[in-house]
């Protein structure tokens, strides 16, 4: 099936508003914990691993946000998904056209949209940063915001990635990092290590603090005893 036709399929327009209907029961009956993030003027990019990227279509929903999406039948889900969601995409990807992708994010950045970005996309290594991220933090003056999630409900897919499908009536925590600035005259390579070093560790600290996540009930008993 060609980028036409699937573009036209109707299977691809009933799948996708199922998503976005299950996101939103997912957020809607989820518990949802935010540890940092700053209001900083002017456009970013936000930079989350591949695995996690259901939990940030939610979380940044109606920003108007772009991000890359491959041109595969499947990236044809994301991209109608992200519509739904208020966000534009650049059909492409860092390991096919890569140069064509990178510039029409530079386009949508200079045109006054933040960039939503998977450093480790799209096969991965999983958990390593390729040098996409940095190179457009380089080229746009952008700073770079990482994020990383923790889920209690979620189902591990069998990609290379062990792509997270939330489920619903869970605790999500979410961790911003500090913004991660690259200059003109910054070494790629070490500036995406370092960016790397950093989700990993922010990755670490949501599953630290999701263990210190207090119940439902406990929640509700707090919330009490608040009230007397």
């Amino acid at each position: 099936m060609n980028e036409f036709l699937y573009k036209r399929s109707p299977l691809h327009t009933l799948l996708s508003r199922l998503a976005w209907f299950y996101i939103h029961f997912v957020g809607f009956t989820s518990r949802i914990a935010v540890k940092g993030g700053v209001t900083l003027p002017g456009s970013v990019i936000y930079a989350i691993w591949h695995r996690q990227q259901i939990p940030i279509i939610y979380l940044l929903r109606n920003r108007g946000l772009c991000a890359l999406v491959s041109k595969s039948k499947d990236g044809e889900y994301m991209a109608r998904i992200l519509k739904h969601f208020g966000s534009n995409f650049v059909r492409g990807s860092t390991s096919s056209g890569s140069f064509m992708s990178l510039r029409g994010l530079i386009k949508a950045a200079h045109d006054g949209c933040s960039l939503a970005i998977t450093p480790d996309g799209p096969r991965g290594p999983v958990f390593k940063a390729q040098p996409g991220a940095v190179y457009l933090a380089q080229k746009t003056g952008m700073p770079v915001i990482p994020i990383a999630f923790a889920l209690s409900k979620m189902k591990a897919l069998g990609s290379w990635d062990r792509y997270i499908v939330p489920l619903p009536f869970g605790r999500i925590q979410v961790v911003y990092g500090a913004p991660f600035t690259v200059t003109e005259t910054d070494d790629i390579p070490p500036k995406a290590l370092e960016l790397e070093n950093i989700l990993n560790s922010l990755t670490k600290e949501a599953e630290g603090l999701l263990e210190k996540f207090p119940t439902k009930k406990e929640a509700v008993t707090d919330a009490v005893q608040n009230r007397q």
